[in-house]
């Protein structure tokens, strides 16, 4: 983007004056470090190309364990030991046989700070029917493809919503080019990612029914929806480019989380093994958490539907840190255009 190119820009002047203060002899050492360094970025661009491969290699080896785990969760698969003992409800009396692992993933993402803070309780209700996640990688364009598979719900209409992350090399440094999600088709009062708002009528005023107005309101769904970068860079100041920056490296760094921490050790959220043994460092970017604002206008109220949700809503902090992406890749920057 035209304020990252514009930083670049400035510190490549700066890099150039350092180098004309330096006297003959160490200038020479320092041109023979960069011959070095050169060397280096070879040897590790070989690495990233070996890493590709051996990342494609054991993918594939994953793929029957994912399957059994899929089996397992949604209760296609019975388990050594089971027993088709009913389950007591709370009166006491013999309820329906549970099956599976109920709420697997959904327990498993409140789990991981960096998803439990897009979690709205409202979320929660369509979350309960996630059967399964995965992720793959694509190669035109290059990036990486998630995929949540859902089961027949009172939410919306799809049985799969899409996530896919578009990236460009820039010296073997990831650059995020754009993410795309599936388009959620919701049923009628069901959108989690809108809260309808009812204003009471003026008193004196003739028109004695309220006012309903939609506006969009925090939910883990608006993952669905990822930030764009304009077409045309002049429509963006600098201060919104930093902005549209921060969002899009936060849209990633969750994106990440759920292909390198949530897939690869789903059972380990979902126990809280992953978090009390510490067992992936470094995972959680830093937040700042903000207490959650009041409505702008003082004689607007919930719609009924969406008040309990109201209540209990999450409020996103800023943007996240950058994380360590697989294995290592560092969170992309936004492609300049």
């Amino acid at each position: 983007m035209r304020l990252r190119q514009n930083k670049l820009q400035s510190l490549a002047g700066q890099h150039a004056d350092i180098l004309e203060t330096l006297s003959p002899n160490v200038r020479r050492r320092v041109d023979v470090l960069r011959e070095i360094q050169s060397e280096h970025d070879e040897l590790e661009k070989k690495f990233f190309e070996e890493r590709a491969a051996l990342e494609a290699k054991y993918q594939k080896l994953y793929e029957p364990l994912y399957t059994k785990r899929y089996e397992i969760v949604n209760g296609l698969m019975k388990v050594e030991g089971e027993t088709n003992e009913a389950v007591m409800n709370e009166e006491g009396d013999k309820g329906a046989e549970e099956k599976g692992v109920p709420e697997f993933w959904l327990t498993a993402m409140k789990t991981n700070e960096i998803l439990a803070e897009e979690i709205s309780e409202r979320d929660e209700g369509a979350l309960k029917y996630l059967k399964d996640i995965k992720w793959s990688r694509i190669d035109d364009p290059k990036g990486f493809k998630l995929e949540f598979f859902f089961d027949s719900n009172p939410y919306f209409k799809n049985s799969v919503l899409t996530k896919i992350y578009h990236m460009v090399d820039d010296e073997n440094e990831p650059i995020l080019e754009k993410a795309i999600g599936t388009k959620i088709e919701w049923y009628p009062a069901k959108c989690l990612t809108q809260k309808v708002l009812k204003k009471k009528p003026k008193k004196g005023s003739k028109n004695v029914k309220p006012i309903t107005k939609t506006e969009k309101c925090e939910s883990f769904f608006n993952f669905f929806n990822p930030p764009q970068i304009p077409d045309d860079d002049d429509d963006i100041d600098d201060e919104l480019a930093e902005e549209l920056q921060d969002r899009m490296e936060h849209d990633y760094n969750i994106g990440s989380a759920i292909r390198d921490k949530l897939i690869p050790h789903a059972v380990s959220w979902f126990t809280g093994e992953a978090v009390q043994g510490n067992e992936y460092d470094g995972l959680e970017g830093d937040y700042d958490s903000d207490e959650e604002d009041g409505d702008d206008e003082e004689d607007e109220e919930p719609d009924e539907e969406d008040e309990e949700g109201a209540k209990g809503k999450k409020k996103r902090s800023g943007s996240a840190k950058a994380g360590a992406g697989q294995q290592g890749e560092r969170s992309p920057e936004c492609k300049q255009q």
